[in-house]
């Protein structure tokens, strides 16, 4: 007996495969020299028997599962998790109460993202609020430069110089700009 996310299956054969993919360089004299080896996803063939009353609800389950690409946990002889890739299940005169089935499972693996709502404290440090940011000279925005009547003290505003306010310890407070 097996479990598949807790359903029992019988497996008469399971095949574990733990394939790999090795890059080769041709050399003149003897064989290729390899030169990497990559892992490639791990897969499982498993046949068997379901059977038993609730033989049609497993077979209905392992089906919605394989549809939808849920990850499965199996335990038999070997314990896996992964998706369904492949699901036969071929009936007939031998089994009375369920079916015969073939099954192909893939391990998978699953990113995430790197993306977080709040910061760590050393990336925090770094994007404080700015505190001095030196000055700032304003732009007069009149087409002429001189102002107009009524618009002396306006202009009076726009001379103001404004200061700049940098993180203190920053590189642009300081004057230090390498």
């Amino acid at each position: 007996m097996a479990l598949i996310d807790g359903k029992y299956i019988t497996v008469e054969e399971e095949s574990p495969d733990f394939p790999v993919v090795a890059t080769e360089q041709p050399v003149e004299k003897g064989i290729s020299l390899v030169d990497h080896v990559q892992a490639q996803a791990r897969t499982i063939s498993l046949s068997g028997v379901i059977s038993g009353p609730d033989a049609a609800k497993t077979r209905a389950y392992l089906i919605t599962a394989k549809d939808k690409g849920q990850i499965v946990k199996y335990v038999g002889r070997n314990a896996f998790t992964g998706i369904i890739t492949g699901f036969s299940t071929p009936t007939s005169y031998k089994t009375a109460d369920g079916m015969t089935f073939t099954m192909e499972l893939r391990e998978i693996r699953i990113a995430t993202s790197s993306y977080v709502d709040t910061l760590p404290p050393p990336i925090k440090a770094q994007a404080a609020p700015i505190v001095n940011s030196g000055t700032k000279q304003t732009k007069d925005k009149s087409s002429t430069g001189k102002p107009k009547d009524g618009a002396a003290a306006k202009d009076k505003d726009k001379d103001k110089v404004e200061k700049v306010k940098f993180k203190s310890g920053s590189k642009w407070g300081t004057g230090n700009i390498k």
